[in-house]
């Protein structure tokens, strides 16, 4: 597997939750959509500051950066290993949350075959204690391929004048995480943008 599907765009939404507009993180960054910071390269503040956006908006965002800025550094760590599903899923969902996964060991230890010794260090990254139940479900997804999401996301509102979310709220984001999907051989794969002209509106719209 080579590719973002869209089990795999619900599972790190499971994960994140959806906030439509920017709010402060635990540590004062500001953030947005799926966890979504400036660092990701996509600027967040003040763009949307007091500027909530419609899901699909949120949505499209989160994957253009879940494909075009993460799935490479993912994939180049697997190495020859040609990841399934929902090991691509789970690296991904680690790599979004830490950002790390080049110089993680656990990685490493899984090309090489160290199946025990990857799954062990997989917990290492489990600090703050607070991570340490997204790394159990990332590891029960890499290794005994048990996916979490469910295709509903917790939606959140931001309280002012904190900018912290809060009030969530579940919704089922499965037909509009699948409706920026499309089906190609062999399997679903990412196409925001079925056509030149129409990807020259798409990216204008991300980037305005």
């Amino acid at each position: 597997m080579r590719e973002i599907t869209p089990r795999i765009a619900l599972e790190l939404i499971a994960h994140e939750g959806i906030v439509t507009e920017a709010y402060k993180d635990s540590v004062g960054v500001w953030t947005w959509s799926v966890g979504v910071t400036d660092a990701s390269g996509h600027k967040v503040f003040p763009r949307y500051k007091d500027k909530p956006q419609p899901l699909e908006h949120c949505i499209g965002v989160y994957l253009w950066l879940l494909r075009e800025k993460y799935l490479p550094t993912v994939l180049a760590a697997f190495g020859p290993h040609d990841p399934t599903e929902a090991e691509l899923g789970a690296a991904l969902s680690f790599h979004w949350n830490t950002g790390a996964i080049a110089r993680a060991s656990w990685i490493g230890r899984f090309v090489a075959g160290d199946m025990a010794g990857a799954r062990k260090a997989m917990l290492d990254w489990a600090r703050p204690a607070s991570l340490l139940a997204r790394r159990k479900k990332e590891q029960a997804l890499f290794f005994d391929g048990k996916w979490c999401q469910d295709g509903n996301a917790v939606v959140y509102r931001v309280a002012k004048p904190s900018y912290q979310p809060s009030g969530g709220k579940r919704v089922d984001v499965r037909a509009l995480v699948e409706g920026l999907f499309t089906t190609a051989a062999p399997g679903p794969a990412l196409t925001l943008t079925p056509a030149p002209e129409r990807a020259r509106t798409w990216f204008d719209r991300l980037f305005d």
